[in-house]
Parts: structure tokens; sequence; C-alpha cells
């Protein structure tokens, strides 16, 4: 087996990579009263490159961060708030989102066209500026190279815990380090058009000095073996973001495409954003499971990508892991109806190894086997279409009670 080329960082946070501080404060957004702002700066001028959702109802912040991202300019600095989603709020909330950039820069001593915005939340409702105003004040005198924790907690919604991580390579005799952290729970099916192009917010930190091109191609790649991977609910937000942010300060040589260094950073990348799009699952709202949905031989990358989301998505298959069904029938009627391009008569379906359905029939396995399988906290549905060479991975879960509870009540 490949030996990692990467090491994970203990207690690793956003601001583990050299010259990034970061910070999280309560500026008043939550009626709980929990940390609901958080801010992320990078010392120099770092290079940038971002996905965003392909909702045509692109919240505010991802209009302006699109804007700012396309220029190719270096950026400075992300002002996050959670509590509000500053979505569906027209001019006005555009317009609110530009004076969160401008007054970040000033208190930063910066150019505001270096400043990205992040919001999530309720959608629909104005931003209360006078709180916003205050809380970046907070934030930026907050800011600290241990802030990275106080960060992940800042962005959180309904999630349970934060989610962050931090990993080391060596590239050219120099330590390079890439940081993430992200949040989500609910409102999951990012499927993020990128570069450039509640919700999924992640944002990863690194101190490589790298090509933008190669960054941008790196981080296209690995959105869509990530995030562009996982469903909780089969819903996408309207502010569905991932910002990279690559300043250069570790002093390696600029890593180029092509090169033995960019594969290193492109393998210890693609772990970052696999790790934080799984815990973004793992901590879907009233999860009780994690399924991975592997769907093999098709005919090409995309009948294998819409089969396996409509088999992740479906509430029926969703509910019946709930509760311990390995009712099949239900898997197979979602890879039937997905679109996907395949000879029925030729599937065949399998929980974990345990063959299921054999040539599109019952393969025969007392259904006491598969249960067991199904009861666990976490297994592995395999679709082998036999209809190509083609194959694709989505991560999902179950939908239990607490998850119609959670979205029945939910109000920030």
């Amino acid at each position: 087996m490949k030996k990692n080329s990467f090491k994970i960082i203990s207690g690793g946070s956003i601001t583990s990579p050299a010259g990034f501080r970061s910070s999280g404060i309560c500026a008043g957004l939550k009626k709980s009263g929990k940390p609901d702002m958080a801010l992320i700066s990078s010392e120099v001028p770092a290079k940038a490159s971002a996905a965003f959702t392909s909702c045509l109802f692109a919240a505010a912040p991802v209009v302006y961060d699109k804007e700012i991202i396309s220029r190719g300019k270096p950026v400075s600095a992300v002002i996050i708030n959670s509590g509000n989603a500053n979505a569906c709020t027209g001019r006005k909330g555009l317009a609110n989102t530009r004076m969160m950039a401008k007054t970040t820069a000033s208190l930063l001593g910066i150019k505001s066209g270096s400043v990205l915005v992040s919001s999530t939340g309720r959608i629909g409702v104005q931003m209360p500026m006078e709180k916003i105003g205050n809380g970046i004040r907070k934030a930026v005198s907050a800011l600290s190279t241990k802030g990275g924790h106080a960060a992940a907690a800042a962005i959180m919604t309904t999630d349970t815990r934060p989610k962050e991580i931090a990993v080391s390579i060596v590239i050219s005799g120099k330590k390079v380090t890439i940081a993430g952290m992200t949040k989500g729970a609910g409102m999951i099916a990012p499927g993020m058009n990128a570069v450039p192009h509640a919700t999924m917010l992640a944002y990863v930190t690194t101190d490589a000095a790298i090509e933008l091109r190669l960054l941008d191609k790196l981080l296209a790649e690995g959105t869509e073996l990530s995030f562009n991977r996982i469903t909780v609910d089969g819903d996408m937000s309207t502010n569905d973001t991932l910002i990279v942010m690559a300043n250069g300060q570790s002093g390696n040589k600029t890593i180029k495409s092509g090169t033995c260094e960019a594969a290193i950073f492109r393998e210890a990348l693609l772990h970052v954003l696999q790790h934080l799009a799984k815990a973004i699952v793992l901590d879907g709202e009233g999860v009780t499971k994690f399924v991975t949905v592997k769907v093999l031989n098709a005919p090409t990358v995309k009948d294998a990508t819409v089969c396996a989301k409509a088999i992740a998505n479906s509430l029926l298959c969703k509910t019946a892991w709930f509760g311990g069904d390995p009712n099949w029938g239900r898997v197979m009627a979602a890879a039937g109806y997905s679109g996907a391009s395949f000879n029925p008569d030729k599937a065949s379906l399998y929980y974990e190894k345990t063959p299921v359905v054999k040539n599109g029939q019952d393969a025969g396995t007392p259904e006491k086997k598969l249960a067991g399988i199904v009861q666990r906290k976490s297994f592995t549905i395999t679709l082998d279409l036999k209809s190509g060479i083609h194959s694709s991975e989505v991560w999902t879960n179950d939908i239990s009670y607490e998850y119609v509870k959670i979205n029945a009540d939910y109000h920030t």
C-alpha cells in the first residue's frame, strides 16, 4: 500500500500554516448567544482560488466573491458570519456585503478588494449592519495565530461540532502546511462550480508558494472529488462556498504544474478536502449512519455519478437505512430512474462484499444477514453496472426523526 506523503498535524487548525491569523467572536447575530463571526487573515497577500454554489439564487456574498476571484488578484482576508445568509436580499444585501468587506479592510489597513465575505444562516433577512460592524471590530481585535479553533466554532449553525484539519508536507526542503475548516450539517448537496464560477462553507489555508493556475486546477479537481461527492439531504444551498488561500510563507520554491511537487501537494490538498467533506456527512442533521455508495463499471463517469447520487438522495433508501432495513428494491429503483445508461439485466448489488442482487435478480442472501450490515453505523453499498469501465463514489447518510425535528423547528 502506498504511504501518504503528508503528515496529520495533531490539534491543527486554519492558522497552522505560517502567516495566518484568525478569530471567532460573538457579534449578537444568533439568539443563542453563541459565536457567530469569524475572520481569517494572511499577513501577506495570498493567491486565492474558489468554488461556489451553482444555485441561481446565489447569496450576495457569493455574487461579490465571484467578482473578486475573477480578477485573479491576491486576497488578504475572509470575513464570515453565521446566523444570517444574506440571500434573497437584493441590491441592499449586496451593498451590505461590500460594506462588510470595506469595514474589514479599513480595520486591517488593506484594500477592500482583497477581502472576501461569506455568510450562512437564515435566508431572506437583511443584515443587521450595526451588529455586523461591531462584530467585525471585535473579530479584528481578536485576531491570533491561535484563533483557528474559535473560528471553526463561530461559523457553525446546526452543526454539533467544529470540523477542521491540518497536514504538512515537504516541498523543496521546506515544511509546507495545508489546513482547512468547514461547516455544514443540513441543506447539503453542494454541486459547486469551480474557479471562478446552510449551507456548506469551507476554507483552506496554506503557506505554499504555488502557481495560481495550478491552484485553480487542483481546487476544481479536488472539489469534484470531495464536496461534490457528498449529500446529506439533496438540497443545494444559496451560499455554498469553498475558498483556498496560498500565501507562500513557507519559503518553498514555487510549485509548478507537471512536477513531483505538484503531485505531492495535490495528494495532501485532496486529503484535506475529502476529510472536511466526510466530516459534514458524519455531522449531518440527525444522522445515525454514514453510507458510502459506489457505482462501478458504468459507460461514463457521469453515468456512475448520477446513479450513485440518485441512490444517496433517495428518501426511501435513506429512511430504510435509518431503520436498519436492507430493502434493496429501493436501491435498484433509484438506480433505474437515475438517468444513467446501463443494462438492468447485468447489474449486481453488494452490501459491503455480500451479494444482494446478481444480474438484476435476488442473489439469495438471507435478509437477516443483509440487515446485520445496514444496521451498522457505517457501511458501503456497491452497484456494479457491468456496462463500461467508469466508476464514482458518493458519501451520504440516513434520514432520521431528528432530521425532521431539526428542520421543522429551525430558526437561527
